[in-house]
């Protein structure tokens, strides 16, 4: 029996025959009522067409305060009689309406009669989409893509901001970037309230405050504007907040006055992540004398005295209190540490132990930011491994980032979002890639997911061997594919990273890919899945022919399929998202551009400009 479900639920027992729904309509349009008012699942009966037909029924148990049980259901669809939903709370029946609208979509001739028995591995089911860099969804878009969460039974959601929320005397640092206001927040807050889906507040208060730092309004919050490195890459001017002035804190204070009254979640995402700037500069005698640990986690403590003082609690980014022993060990009790990490081999298992008698949760990603393509063997790899490893985890958080341009098309993103609805709620079993097809990409061949899976592999073997493109001791590339970064180089740079033979080899399965699109319904996703499957043709040739001899023909034949990527770029960015954002997003299309210009070998000029 083929169930078409995703995610794929924990248990189903196949009965005798086809149940028949009499009104679906009832059914889709009963769902987003019924997870914003329990009292509302247990009123279906009233729907139209339903009263004669679905049984549910609540049957608290002795540990149905639960967070698992508490959304666990079974679905019972019978050959005869009617269809039942039994669970010990709410929560469950709103799951189990989706289970039964994914399978009357799948199935309109009539379901396969079946019992369905599920629970969730992870209490919490988050996504995070980075608004930051460089996407902000226009307001249609932000309700498909809480329909789509809640359809996925994803149960949590956060905004990643820096400098994209409207605050009401920072305009300086927003303008031009077409912020979410208050307004829009608290519509969202109800939205995803309607849809069973927590939007909790997500400001970055301590590093990643470059947008802010760079203005002089603010320069003075820095904890440098001269040199230091990030990990082994040197890098120049402001990044972090200084937490050693009292007046970072006072900042950070007022940024939350703002944003915390838009969210009725009591959660708080403080970032304070990769402050690796510190001891650089004004904090750097407090470090000398009581060590990088103790004045980052000072300041974490601090910021989360003031979210706990305005009702609500905090979570914060665990990298850099993961990296130092003694750190986690002085955070308050109360904060919820985030255990990130977005390769196969990040040491979920590691931070499990190290966080076991806390509550934290694990955080893998999608693996399409700095891609065009995706990468669909580390993000499998990763979202497996967060799932086995977290033991500990009561919560499930897979991030979406936006680094260089937010390049990736939503439904490289989507498709990976799938995998990660079905590794936090049953990892045991694969995706179901024609289930995947047809409730996101309305493929009635069931082929996109998993042309998208290869896609997603076109340049598998430069990323296990040029990670010297990113770092000079790595032969793996990390968070990032081959195709992205070797865009980014200079003509002649680095044409030693890769051979030659693989590079074209990537080349033909990126035009065989795209000459073998599945066809979908939606001319946005079609127009998408090209767009996709072009620039990727575009990155690979340029990545083969730099290394092959770079000749005029060819450089006449890239320079035009950039510059229609570029164009593809604009408009698709259009449909989904906000103005502002492009026109940053678009200068990294500048920067390859660039790239391509060399002198000619007769004058002094450009051979294109």
């Amino acid at each position: 029996m083929h169930q078409l479900l995703l995610p794929t639920p924990l248990h189903t027992s196949p009965l005798t025959g086809i149940h028949r729904i009499p009104s679906s309509r009832a059914i889709s349009g009963f769902i987003p009522e019924a997870a914003a008012d329990p009292a509302a699942r247990l009123r279906l009966h009233r729907a139209e067409g339903l009263s004669a037909w679905l049984n549910i029924s609540l049957e608290p148990g002795s540990n149905s305060s639960d967070p698992i049980l508490r959304q666990s259901y079974r679905l019972t669809l019978p050959a005869d009689g009617p269809a039942s939903i039994s669970a010990q709370h709410a929560d469950g029946v709103t799951w189990a309406l989706h289970t039964l609208a994914q399978l009357d979509a799948a199935h309109p001739g009539g379901i396969p009669a079946q019992i369905v028995d599920d629970s969730p591995r992870f209490a919490v089911r988050g996504v995070m989409l980075d608004v930051s860099r460089d996407r902000i969804p226009t307001m249609r878009e932000f309700r498909e893509i809480i329909r789509t969460l809640a359809s996925l039974k994803f149960n949590h959601l956060q905004l990643y901001t820096e400098h994209t929320f409207a605050y009401r005397d920072h305009e300086t640092v927003w303008k031009g970037w077409s912020p979410l206001t208050p307004d829009e927040v608290r519509r969202l807050d109800s939205w995803c309230r309607q849809a069973g889906i927590e939007l909790a507040a997500n400001q970055n208060c301590f590093g990643h405050m470059v947008p802010w730092l760079k203005h002089e309004k603010y320069g003075h919050l820095a904890e440098t504007h001269g040199d230091w490195m990030f990990d082994i890459w040197p890098r120049s001017g402001p990044f972090s907040l200084c937490p050693t002035d009292p007046a970072s804190l006072r900042f950070a204070e007022g940024l939350l006055d703002e944003l915390l009254p838009c969210f009725e979640s009591p959660w708080v995402n403080i970032g304070c992540d990769e402050t690796y700037d510190i001891a650089y500069g004004r904090s750097r005698a407090a470090v000398e004398e009581h060590g990088r640990a103790v004045i980052y986690m000072n300041f974490v403590n601090e910021l989360a005295g003031a979210v706990r003082s305005r009702g609500k609690k905090t979570q914060f980014w665990g990298d850099i209190a993961l990296s130092h022993p003694d750190a986690i060990a002085r955070a308050a009790p109360d904060l919820l540490p985030l255990a990130w990490g977005y390769e196969p081999n990040s040491p979920f298992e590691e931070w499990d132990r190290t966080l076991a008698g806390r509550e934290y949760w694990v955080c893998p990603g999608t693996s399409t930011w700095r891609t065009i393509t995706g990468r669909t063997s580390e993000r499998k790899g990763n979202l497996a491994a967060a799932a086995q490893h977290a033991k500990h985890a009561s919560g499930f958080l897979v991030c979406d980032w936006g680094d260089s341009g937010h390049q990736q098309q939503w439904p490289i993103s989507l498709h990976a979002l799938a995998d990660a609805a079905q590794a936090a709620w049953n990892p045991a079993a694969a995706t179901d890639r024609i289930a995947e097809s047809l409730h996101l990409f309305s493929d009635a061949t069931g082929r996109v997911a998993a042309w998208l899976d290869e896609l997603g592999d076109c340049d598998l073997p430069l990323r296990e061997t040029c990670g010297e493109l990113s770092h000079p001791t790595r032969t793996r590339l990390l968070n990032q594919t081959a195709l992205f970064i070797d865009m980014f180089k200079q003509l002649d740079e680095q044409t030693d990273v890769g051979a030659r033979s693989a590079w074209f080899e990537t080349l033909d399965r990126c035009e065989d890919l795209a000459a073998s699109i599945p066809a979908v319904s939606n001319q946005l996703v079609a127009d998408e899945l090209a767009h996709t499957a072009q620039y990727a043709c575009f990155a690979a040739a340029r990545g083969a022919f730099r290394r092959d001899g770079w000749s005029t023909d060819s450089a006449k034949r890239l320079t035009e399929q950039l510059r229609i990527a570029r164009t593809n770029h604009a408009r698709l960015w259009r449909a989904r998202s906000r103005e502002g954002g492009l026109e940053h997003s678009d200068s990294f299309f500048a920067q390859v551009a660039n790239s391509m210009i060399r002198p000619a070998a007769t004058h002094g000029t450009t051979l294109f400009e």
